[in-house]
């Protein structure tokens, strides 16, 4: 076949040629590797012509010593771009790109959300960004040494590059990494760098159309720059705002984030499959069974049909999961209100029932928070002897009546709306934009929810209301959070109608502690309570991932903090990041 044969037959030669250098046929559906001076095109072509109006997911692989790359085509970029008006899967771009120099264009023109994943792929893999405003370090600090996520990085503590390591099994007969690399030994820095006389800089964008001085009536003032964290309280963990105030009124914010950065994704890559389970409930702590069962999709999706689950399997996922969205919402709306200086009273009713359910997933998984319940193929085991009708009781006489009382309280308080209303404004269109999913994108009223639009496990048996409100500021996302534990009531109970009897692991799930998928690529993604949670894991056939992705929504919603907190006084900083509704151990990984 000729050239121009080949050419012709690409996606979008007619209109962008030379664009698309293949399609990549994989497990998960079709990929177009596109040349990387061509990305920023083809993207925009997609976006506009297609309604490919959001970027989910962008990150980065390290293909050294996969068998069929080369030095030439060592790194890829990987990009999931989804509709919010038509939902169904993905259109998956990939841009692949050499050993020495990886750099392809920022995306951000086109999808202003990609700023802090490019950033991320930039800080873990060396992949640089052209045309970025802020390229730098996002999880690590300006003077780490190297970009941990490639394959040829190491630890101070390396041991093995993939679990179980041979130093400790079967024999046991090891040596202590630390007594190998003495504590203090353990620290490169670049060429240099002096820790002493660093200080680290701050890039903000100024608010656009101010004066460098002055706030209202005849009163001059400087304008200045002060931390709040990463010990604040309210930054609902060791997380970091870099805020220029005029006055009282904010005019430029950075986030700044890592504090609790540990490598999630390194480890993952160390792990065998399984061993990454109990590391899922570790991210969003408050969501634990949620993480999960994202994970256990995207690994399903790479073994096929013999570990899809039974149904009563698939009922109690759903039943952990609708659980689960109760409690993170409970527990956003009581730290919400204790952010608006309400104290403790709506967290005490919150927590309350939170509390109760989280005796549910204690009684059948053995832990309150860290759950590990889930499995490839099913869940970890049925439930015990009466938890059927103790959950019944709960989601039929109980939760109804007290949200209705938890709703009387707080929905119509005059000063709730006064703090609320119009504060941390969002348009559907910006939020789109800058890749905004959950009850972040929903509050700006985008009808988009992954249960709808790309059903997973059995959703598609249910009867719900995606939960909108237009108002597109703090107070429609307290509301779509309020609305949605009803829509997860109403899943539940008809879900406890509807379980069946039967096993609740594949057959061929049961006892594999070891699963090794064909080779390809994935991306499995659910609807969790703060937004899209999707895992991109690559297979090379071995019983551990070679790339191991979280595409985390606490995250990724961050993108939209700076354009919303702009223009609002110091107090307001707080309950918008609040009503973002964090977690950092899910930010940070």
């Amino acid at each position: 076949m000729s050239d121009a044969t080949t050419e012709i037959s690409l996606p979008y030669s007619d209109v962008l040629p030379g664009a698309v250098l293949a399609i990549e046929a994989g497990i998960d559906g079709e990929s177009l590797v596109l040349a990387p001076s061509k990305l920023p095109a083809v993207a925009e072509h997609i976006r506009d012509s297609e309604g490919y109006d959001l970027l989910s997911n962008v990150t980065g692989v390290d293909y050294l010593g996969y068998k069929g790359r080369t030095a030439a085509d060592r790194f890829e970029v990987v990009y999931h771009l989804y509709s919010t008006t038509r939902g169904g899967g993905p259109k998956v771009l990939k841009a692949r790109l050499p050993e020495e120099n990886p750099a392809l264009p920022t995306l951000m023109p086109v999808y202003p959300g990609a700023d802090l994943q490019e950033r991320e792929v930039y800080d873990l893999y060396g992949i640089r960004f052209t045309g970025h405003p802020n390229l730098r370090r996002i999880l690590l600090w300006e003077g780490f040494h190297g970009h941990p996520m490639r394959k040829d990085w190491k630890e101070a503590y390396y041991e093995a590059e993939s679990k179980p390591f041979k130093s400790r099994h079967p024999d046991g007969h090891h040596a202590w990494a630390e007594d190998r690399n003495p504590w203090g030994s353990n620290v490169t820095y670049p060429d240099g760098f002096d820790p002493e006389t660093w200080n680290q800089p701050v890039f903000m964008r100024p608010l656009e159309g101010r004066s460098g001085n002055g706030a209202s009536g005849s009163l001059k003032t400087d304008r200045i720059v002060v931390n709040m964290g990463p010990q604040h309280p309210s930054t609902h963990g060791v997380f970091r705002m870099i805020v220029e105030l005029d006055g009282e009124t904010i005019t430029a914010l950075e986030p700044e984030m890592g504090y609790l950065h540990r490598n999630h994704e390194k480890i993952g890559e160390r792990n065998t499959y399984l061993m990454n389970m109990p590391y899922t409930d570790r991210l969003d702590y408050i969501s634990s069974m949620s993480n999960n069962l994202a994970y256990a999709i995207a690994v399903e999706k790479l073994l096929g049909e013999a570990f899809q689950p039974p149904e009563r399997a698939e009922y109690l996922r759903v039943i952990m999961a609708e659980l689960t969205r109760i409690v993170n919402h409970l527990f956003s709306v009581g730290t919400f209100f204790n952010d608006l200086g309400a104290f403790f009273t709506p967290l005490f009713y919150a927590v309350r029932e939170r509390e109760m359910i989280l005796d549910m997933f204690e009684s059948v998984s053995g832990s309150r928070m860290m759950c590990n319940y889930m499995r490839f193929g099913g869940v970890a085991k049925d439930l015990p002897e009466g938890w059927l009708e103790m959950c019944k009781e709960l989601v039929f006489e109980r939760l109804p009546g007290k949200l209705d009382e938890l709703e009387r309280y707080l929905v119509g308080n005059e000063i709730v709306q006064q703090r609320c209303i119009g504060v941390g404004f969002l348009s559907a269109v910006d939020a789109i934009a800058l890749s905004c999913t959950g009850p972040q994108l929903r509050g700006s009223g985008v009808p988009y929810d992954i249960r709808r639009a790309e059903p997973y496990s059995i959703y598609d048996r249910f009867d719900f209301q995606v939960v909108t409100f237009p108002g597109c500021d703090v107070y429609s996302r307290f509301l779509v959070r309020m609305e949605e534990m009803r829509q997860s009531v109403k899943i539940l109970q008809q879900a406890l109608k509807q379980i069946p009897e039967g096993p609740v692991q594949a057959a061929k799930a049961q006892g594999a502690y070891t699963v090794r998928p064909p080779v390809g690529d994935v991306y499995g993604r659910i609807e969790a309570p703060k937004g899209e949670l999707g895992f991109y894991l690559v297979s090379n056939g071995s019983g551990n991932p070679w790339r191991y992705r979280v595409r985390p929504p606490s995250y990724i919603n961050l993108n939209a903090l700076g354009p919303m907190v702009v223009g609002n006084k110091v107090a307001d900083a707080v309950i918008i990041l609040g009503a973002i509704d964090i977690v950092l151990g899910e930010v940070d990984r």
